[in-house]
């Protein structure tokens, strides 16, 4: 299993949202980083959610329930999309600012390219992550 994160402003798509529709499509992505990750993406992958600009803060876990398919807001169809399921609120959590102290997190994608809008993480990032969050 693999570990990624994806961001959403709270204001636009937030974390409450995904569990109250209990699953989204994950789509509307723009940039060619992203669209590589998207497709690496496998059913039953946890998926980090984080609040970007407003809180800036990774608050829940997602998984993906389907793999990727035709971005449906786009006719273009270089541009895919999945669809995420909520799996679990964070007890607590964890803030960039808290990931930037934390000298073992130094080289992730977070860190390193922030404006990334989906982002790959390693297992030992999400331990860490996890752990931080009192999980």
């Amino acid at each position: 299993m693999s570990h990624w994160l994806v961001k959403s402003e709270p204001s636009t798509y937030g974390w409450d949202q995904l569990q109250k529709d209990k699953k989204t499509t994950w789509d509307g992505v723009r940039n060619y980083a992203a669209r590589l990750h998207l497709k690496a993406m496998k059913k039953g992958d946890e998926v980090f959610f984080y609040h970007s600009n407003d809180g800036m803060d990774i608050v829940g876990v997602a998984k993906v329930s389907k793999e990727f398919f035709q971005d449906p807001t786009t006719d273009d169809d270089a541009w895919v999309a999945v669809e995420l399921k909520p799996y679990k609120k964070l007890k607590n959590p964890v803030s960039l600012e808290t990931i930037k102290k934390e000298k073992k997190l130094a080289n992730m994608a977070l860190v390193r390219i922030g404006r990334l809008s989906v982002q790959p993480v390693t297992d030992d990032e999400y331990n860490i992550i996890m752990k931080l969050a009192g999980e």
